[in-house]
C-alpha cells in the first residue's frame, strides 16, 4: 500500500470565505467545490507529507497549515496588498528556509515558505 496524497481538512461553516485568500493570494485553483466542502489544488503533482511540532521552529507557534512557494516575496507582496497582516517574518531561518506566517480568513496559522 502507497499513500497517494494527504489532505487537510479545516472545519469553518462558510467554505466559500476563504477563497480569495487561497485562489487570490496564492493562486490555488478551486478543484471541488460541493457547496459544503471546497478544495484547493495547486499545479503539479503534490507529494505526501504530514509533520508533527511542539514549536514552528525560532520559537513561533505550530503553523496549522505550511505552504511552499516558488517566490515569496510575490506572495508576501499579495499578502500586504490584501491588507493581511503577517504575524512572524520574513525571515530566514537555519534550516534553509525563508518564510512567514499569516493567518487566513478563518484565522487558520499559514507557513508561507520558499526553500533558499
Amino acid at each position: 500500500m502507497k499513500v497517494k496524497r494527504i489532505v487537510a481538512n479545516i472545519p469553518t461553516p462558510d467554505p466559500a470565505a476563504v477563497d480569495a485568500f487561497y485562489r487570490d493570494i496564492l493562486d490555488l485553483e478551486l478543484a471541488m467545490d460541493h457547496g459544503w466542502l471546497r478544495t484547493y489544488t495547486g499545479p503539479g503533482k503534490m507529494t505526501v507529507q504530514v509533520s508533527f511540532a511542539n514549536q514552528g521552529g525560532s520559537d513561533t507557534p505550530v503553523p496549522d497549515l505550511s505552504i511552499e512557494v516558488d517566490d515569496l516575496d510575490e506572495a508576501l507582496q499579495r499578502v500586504r496588498k490584501g491588507g493581511i497582516r503577517v504575524e512572524y517574518g520574513p525571515a530566514n531561518e537555519p534550516w534553509g528556509v525563508r518564510r512567514f506566517y499569516v493567518r487566513d480568513p478563518l484565522g487558520t496559522l499559514v507557513n508561507i515558505l520558499q526553500h533558499e
